[in-house]
């Protein structure tokens, strides 16, 4: 079992990859009594082409599929997993995003048997084609409820905006009319190839002795059997530079309009450390130019144009990534106009110095050490970093040593037009009449 101290953080990190592939990775933390323990897939909803395992072509499976398959996982036969969780005091969840699957618990006890549940209903799926189409009806109600929602509808809109043909543009839980296409064989074809240990990871975080916890997981994987791992070939069509749509407009039963300027990434195809500081550079730039100290905001917020909804942030995975700036308002128009008019105004001239710099830095560090205090934030941080071929520990020494050439490379990524969109969600209409 390696260790690995962080010094700085007062952190050791214990990892070992087992013989089939799975890597462990376990930080106990001192003071706290409960545990989390995740189990993630390398596989979200944008793996919609590949080769399945076993097979030499390439198939195309229907959107929605990562996360109904998430929603299937939970029934087996002998029934619902969640009321094994609870007979044992934990609380269980899963999730899936654009780029990965997963399944956690978190208890104060039987933290042993319950991590004995969760690898053991992971591992072991159950797929026929009745209850597929069971689930089918129960996606579907999920899939409608969020198409009733102005503030998702408002950023997966900007989301449409930038991107042509990349799966990122597609809603994670897919359409009405996508899921109704999926059979157990998809099911199992896209388990069999993306749910292999070798493709998974195991993260442990909280009041666990990590030793005792290494041999329960080692014994517990080398009692189950496995095909040997095999390099997945995803694909990805070639995205352009220039966005889909330069601005949209939706109308829903709000009570004032929404909007996002968006801007689409275009250094995308990196990771590692290059990724790290290029996230973390573009993050203080969105901070200096837009952040709730800056001077855009004071402005924007005396006027009017903004409201506590009001966000300005940067996302980014392998592949893709955006800036996203935007607000409920009473004039979408204006406030788009002065976010663009600031970016044309800081390109022609730079005003912050290595004093706003620090202070950024500084907020950011001070705002990443508190979230280390939750074993929560970890859980879900932790494997994101590493699906990333970065680590979640390595974030307050990049800050440190990040240059203000950094932050201003990477703000020339917001200057060109062509990647900027604006998607807004207007009250309806009202009647002539009223």
């Amino acid at each position: 079992m390696n260790e690995t101290y962080f010094e700085q953080l007062e952190e050791t990190l214990y990892h070992e990859q087992l013989p089939n592939g799975l890597h462990v990775y376990i930080l106990p933390k001192k003071g706290f009594s409960k545990t989390f323990v995740t189990f993630s897939t390398n596989y979200g909803s944008i793996d919609r082409e590949f080769i399945p395992l076993g097979k030499t072509e390439p198939v195309i499976v229907p959107d929605g599929i990562a996360h109904f398959l998430e929603h299937k996982m939970f029934e087996k036969e002998e029934g619902d997993v969640f009321q094994q969780f609870s007979e044992k005091g934990a609380s269980a969840n899963a999730f899936t995003s654009f780029t990965k699957t997963t399944y956690l618990f978190s208890s104060t006890n039987h933290v042993l048997e319950n991590t004995k549940t969760l690898l053991d209903f992971v591992q072991q799926p159950y797929f026929t084609e009745e209850t597929v189409e069971k689930e089918k009806g129960i996606i579907g109600q999920e899939i409608t409820m969020y198409d009733d929602q102005p503030d998702w509808r408002l950023y997966f809109g900007a989301i449409e905006n930038m991107y042509k043909e990349h799966p990122v543009k597609i809603d994670i839980a897919g359409t009405i009319e996508s899921i109704d296409k999926i059979t157990a064989d998809h099911l199992y074809e896209c388990y069999n190839t993306f749910y292999h240990p070798s493709n998974m990871v195991v993260f442990v975080v909280g009041a666990v002795d990590p030793s005792e916890m290494m041999e329960f997981i080692k014994k517990d994987q080398a009692s189950k059997t496995f095909e040997a791992p095999q390099e997945i070939k995803r694909f990805f069509p070639n995205e352009q530079k220039d966005v889909a749509f330069s601005e949209r407009t939706l109308q829903m039963d709000v009570q004032k309009p929404k909007v996002i300027y968006g801007i689409k990434a275009s250094n995308t195809n990196i990771s590692g450390k290059e990724m790290l500081n290029f996230e973390l550079s573009m993050q203080v730039a969105v901070e200096l130019l837009f952040g709730r100290s800056s001077a855009f905001y004071q402005e924007v917020y005396e006027k009017g144009l903004i409201d506590e909804s009001y966000s300005a942030d940067f996302s980014m995975e392998h592949g893709y990534g955006f800036t996203m700036i935007g607000s409920d308002t009473i004039n979408p128009e204006e406030l788009t106009k002065k976010i663009k008019q600031s970016i044309i105004e800081y390109a022609n001239e730079w005003p912050f110095n290595e004093e706003d710099l620090k202070r950024i830095t500084r907020k950011k560090i001070g705002f990443f050490l508190r979230a280390l205090n939750s074993i929560e934030y970890i859980a879900n941080q932790f494997t994101r970093y590493l699906f990333n071929e970065m680590n979640l520990f390595d974030v307050v020494p990049a800050l440190e040593n990040l240059t203000m050439k950094q932050v201003k490379d990477a703000f020339e990524t917001l200057t060109d037009e062509h990647t900027h969109t604006i998607f807004t969600v207007d009250p309806f209409m009202k009647n002539n009449n009223e």
